[in-house]
């Protein structure tokens, strides 16, 4: 099949006149505007994003579920009677200087709490304390343990 053969002549202002005419059907195309250059920084931006994004949450996440400042162990409990249970416990501080408070109950066959105390963990030299406290319970308690600890002690708690 015969190709066309493109204009070419000596003359400038013709060469000038073709590649307008191709303009105009083609339109023009910076080397700045190509797809391949000016769409790069399209992914990198988004896995910069991402990145941030993962970082924050990792961060919000790590402050929420990361390690407890107050750790509390139950070491055990015993029925003292029908409506007595003793409960044995290990609470691990960072800051031992610091008061801190756990949260102590008592529970059913059926697990229904139906006792619980609030201990107050003095200040101490040791980040580590045992010790052992009673909850007395409205029925037979069959369980004990420990619901949670924090330092903040409410004002009723405090040695005043």
């Amino acid at each position: 099949m015969n190709e066309p053969q493109p204009e070419t002549t000596g003359d400038v202002s013709a060469d000038g006149a073709a590649a307008a005419r191709r303009a105009d059907r083609y339109g023009t195309r910076d080397r700045r505007d190509a797809p391949g250059i000016r769409r790069r920084w399209i992914p990198a931006t988004l896995i910069a994003i991402v990145l941030v994004a993962g970082l924050g949450i990792a961060f919000l996440g790590f402050q929420k579920y990361g390690p407890d400042d107050i750790d509390a162990e139950q070491l055990g409990y015993t029925l003292v009677d029908d409506s007595t249970l003793s409960i044995r416990l290990k609470v691990t501080r960072d800051d031992p200087s610091r008061p801190a408070v756990c949260f102590v109950r008592a529970m059913d066959r059926d697990g229904a709490e139906v006792g619980r105390r609030e201990v107050l963990i003095t200040p101490s030299d040791s980040g580590t304390v045992e010790l052992t406290t009673i909850v007395r319970s409205s029925a037979r308690p069959s369980a004990g343990n420990i619901y949670g600890c924090s330092d903040r002690v409410p004002e009723y708690l405090r040695a005043g």
